[in-house]
Parts: structure tokens; C-alpha cells; sequence
């Protein structure tokens, strides 16, 4: 990196960053308090640096980073809006931020009726009838979802063997259905971008034991077949399963437990605004139908009309999927948000979010492919094939080159079945003049791609670290600092 060296080059003997008091209790040898094989039998490698030095040091890759509070984050597929940080101020208010998750129920019932309440209002947001709040993250959700098909199939007598994913789905779909069991089927998308009905009617049997749908897809389509594909998908028995990380575009205008949809997951952290990326904290609730409901991860919190409690008497749940009761932190951030804009302000947020992707497609059409011509929802998905066959320069350069107007590349190379993928996610929170910057910056790289193609293929230069040698990255990556001899 520019101007900033590994925290370990930076180590230096004798150094220090911190100070401890003298010890006030009798000293123990390690050796007598842990068995031998958990003793290490060399000191660990750990960098002696200043306090000083450890605050600049990490404050100085926190400015290298790129996020949305300091740059467009088209990223699609994850809607990274703006977080309001009135949602971080309630979430640091004492009496969540000290609550130990052991204290006596009598003792949080204001936490407990927080989290009885946000269950409510995912069902309602949802058409659902009942929702867990454990799974730490969106494809956490969808395994708890599987999870809870599974239990239900074989509640009655055969688990069954496999579960239909389209092609347009999320690439954590398949991944989870294998992780619960379960084999996948893929079929394909139509000319229109939505699920092939008649692919879907010859993969359709007894064995099937539900179907997992994107919607609005990968390709940020809403299916024109909802009702059909629920009906063929129910008359061999089987469940169906609702990927709700698009949300944004839906809020207030359609609710899949009202299109016939048995399971829904959410992904708090893109859908209502908490901050994720970088490895977490996520939220990935699901919600049920009914019949679902015997199946749920314990504890559900429950109301007997005078308090709150966790209710553990579920003989058929499928257990607990995470500690305790979910990402607390995360739900509070969720709860804020949903409470603060209110049923007419999420409705408002699908309508500026859409808008905003219809926009942003209707200028860039023009400059770049656009495989499937059709309204968008809040994302969508074009396609640098023509500056690749005309000038050599692929999306990964295109990609590389809005890094140095200080812009998030969008999601590139997915989904699969679009040739050199560029999918756009603007979201709602973003300003008219951000989406004409964009407009403008990717006009600019599509004349530079014909005009200078050799300075976008060598991009990008403003970064702290230039283009990387991806394949060596990938092949031989140095997951360990080694010191000098």
C-alpha cells in the first residue's frame, strides 16, 4: 500500500502499546492452569509497535477503504445504501448495548418486546405468519429455511431429494441446498429473464421437495409467472422458498406469502439499512407460513398477556441455527429503521430504488449492451461484450477503471448467464446528481475504451494498491507474514 507499510514491518524490539498495573492477586504459572498440549512452545509472533502507532496505523487503512459513507456503492445484488446513523445511536443506547444475554427475562422484557415486535413487522412486510430472528446473515437464512422444509417433508413421512433453483438465482442458493442435503435441479430462464414454465414442468415429481426463487432475480426482473409457478410447484407437494435479499424493490407494493411463497428470509443489513460488509454482522430472519411453524429454531418469544418469555416448547423444532437469539445489535438498527419510516415511507423506498435503476438503464442502454429489454425492479444487468469485441477491453477493466473516479465497481461477471456482467444496484438513497456522475463517468470509460484502451487496461492508478495479479492471488496467496531471517 502507498505510504503504509504491514503492521509488522512497522514492529520494532521493545516497543509497546500498553501498560499494566501491578499484579493484585497470587500469580499462577501458565503451566499449571492449562495442559500441556494448549502451551505454545514459542512466543507468538505479535508486532511490538507504540499505542500511537496502532491508532495511526489502523486509521490509515480505514481511509483506504471504500464505502458507501465515502463513495457510490453501486454493488448489485447487495444494496448498499446509506445506513442513517440515528439507527447506530439507538442500537449504543445503555440499556441495549449492556444487556448480557443470560439476564432473566424479567429483567430485559423492553429488549424482548423489541424483538417481538420487529418479528411482527417482518410478518406483515412479508405476508408471513410467524419469524425467527437467529440466522446471523441472509445465507444463514436460507439454510434455516431449507432446514425447516426438510423437517416439514420429512415431518410427513419423506424428506424427499431435491430442490429447483432457476439459473438467475443467488449463488448461495445451491450452496446451501447441498450443505442441507438436498440435491440441486437448475433450470433455465426464459427469453424474458423469468423462470422457463416448461422446464420447470419436467423437473417437477415427488422427489422435489421445494423451489427457491430470486425475486426480483438476479437480473432484477420480477417474474410474470408468480401464481403459475406456485400452483405447478404445490400440486406435486412440495414448498417454496422466497429469497428476499431484493426486497428493496417490493416493500409495501407485493408480499410473497401473499403469492403463495412458504418461506421468506430477510437480510436486515441491505433491506433496512445496517451497516455489512467486510465479514459482518448480518441478519438474515425468516419468516413462515403456519404450517412452518412447529418447525422454528427455539426459543420463540412468546406473550401470555402479562409478560414476555422464550418459548423452548417447540418438540419439533429444528433446534438452534445460531447462540443465543440472533445478531441483537443488527435488529435493533433494523427495528429503528422500520419504525422511523413507517409503512409509507418502505413503500416509498421500493418506488425511489426502482426509479432510480430504470434511470440509470435508460441512459446507459445506449453505450453499453443491454441483454434483456424489459423494466427493471431496483437492479439490473448490462453487458460489456460490445466494448470487449470492438476494443478488447472487458468488464473487469471497465470495472477497475471506476475505481479511479472514486466509485464502487458494480457486481461483475454475475449472474452467469449474461456474457461480461455489469449488475447495477443504485438503490433509493442515492441523489439525481450521483446518478448523472455515473452516467457521465461510464460514458467517459466507454469512449476511453475506443480512444485509449491502453490506460483502462493498466487501471486503476489513484488506489493503494494497483491491479493485482488475480490468478497468482488466487493460486499462491500469502496468508501468513513471515519475518525476515
Amino acid at each position: 500500500m502507498k505510504g503504509e507499510k504491514l503492521i509488522f514491518e512497522k514492529s520494532r524490539k521493545g516497543n509497546r502499546g500498553y501498560s499494566l498495573p501491578p499484579l493484585d492477586v497470587p500469580s499462577q504459572k501458565l503451566a499449571d492452569l492449562l495442559p500441556e498440549k494448549s502451551l505454545r512452545k514459542e512466543k507468538a509472533a505479535l508486532p511490538e509497535i507504540s499505542e500511537s502507532e496502532v491508532v495511526r496505523h489502523y486509521v490509515n487503512l480505514s481511509q483506504m477503504n471504500h464505502g458507501v459513507d465515502t463513495g457510490f456503492y453501486p454493488l448489485g445484488s447487495c444494496t448498499m445504501k446509506y445506513n442513517p446513523k440515528i439507527n447506530e445511536d439507538v442500537a449504543r443506547l445503555q440499556g441495549f448495548a449492556a444487556l448480557h444475554p443470560y439476564q432473566k427475562e424479567e429483567m430485559v422484557q423492553g429488549a424482548m418486546r423489541l424483538l417481538k415486535d420487529i418479528e411482527e413487522y417482518l410478518c406483515q412486510i412479508g405476508g408471513m405468519d410467524k419469524t425467527t430472528l437467529q440466522p446471523a446473515a441472509g445465507a444463514h437464512g436460507e439454510l434455516t429455511g431449507l432446514m425447516l422444509i426438510r423437517a416439514y417433508h420429512k415431518k410427513n413421512g419423506n424428506p424427499r431429494k431435491t430442490i429447483i433453483i432457476p439459473d438467475s438465482a443467488h449463488g448461495t442458493n445451491p450452496a446451501s441446498v447441498t450443505m442441507c442435503g438436498y440435491d440441486v435441479v437448475e433450470i433455465p430462464s426464459d427469453e424474458k429473464g423469468c423462470v422457463d414454465l416448461e422446464a420447470l414442468k419436467e423437473v417437477l415429481d415427488e422427489d422435489v421437495a421445494g423451489l427457491m426463487l430470486t425475486n426480483p432475480n438476479t437480473l432484477g426482473l420480477y417474474d410474470e409467472n408468480i401464481e403459475e409457478i406456485c400452483q405447478l410447484v404445490h400440486g406435486v407437494g412440495a414448498l417454496l422458498y422466497y429469497d428476499g435479499a431484493n426486497a428493496n424493490a417490493i416493500m409495501g407494493y407485493s408480499r410473497p406469502g401473499d403469492m403463495g411463497f412458504d418461506v421468506i428470509h430477510y437480510n436486515l443489513h441491505k433491506t433496512f439499512a445496517t451497516p455489512h460488509g467486510g465479514g459482518g454482522p448480518g441478519s438474515g430472519p425468516v419468516g413462515v407460513k403456519e404450517k412452518l411453524v412447529p418447525f422454528l429454531p427455539v426459543p420463540v418469544v412468546e406473550e401470555d398477556g402479562e409478560k414476555l418469555y422464550f418459548n423452548y416448547d417447540l418438540p419439533d423444532s429444528i433446534g438452534k441455527v445460531r447462540s443465543f437469539y440472533g445478531n441483537f445489535g443488527v435488529v435493533v438498527k433494523a427495528y429503528t429503521y422500520i419504525r422511523m419510516m413507517g409503512p409509507d415511507g418502505l413503500k416509498r423506498v421500493s418506488e425511489d430504488a426502482v426509479l432510480n435503476a430504470n434511470y440509470l438503464m435508460e441512459k446507459l442502454k445506449m453505450t453499453y449492451d443491454l441483454p434483456y429489454q424489459r423494466r427493471c425492479m431496483h437492479e439490473f444487468v448490462l453487458s460489456g461484450s460490445k466494448q470487449k469485441k470492438d476494443h478488447g477491453i472487458t468488464t473487469r477493466d471497465i470495472a477497475k477503471m471506476l475505481l479511479d473516479f472514486n466509485i464502487h465497481p458494480p457486481t461483475v461477471y454475475f449472474p452467469l448467464i449474461v456474457e461480461e456482467a455489469l449488475m447495477i444496484e443504485p438503490t433509493e438513497t442515492e441523489s439525481l446528481e450521483t446518478l448523472n456522475e455515473f452516467i457521465q463517468v461510464m460514458e467517459k470509460i466507454a469512449e476511453m475504451a475506443q480512444d485509449d484502451p491502453d490506460r483502462i487496461r493498466e487501471s486503476p492508478f489513484n488506489t493503494p494498491v494497483r491491479r493485482l495479479d488475480e490468478t497468482k492471488a488466487a493460486r499462491e496467496p500469502v496468508l501468513k507474514w513471515q519475518p525476515e531471517s
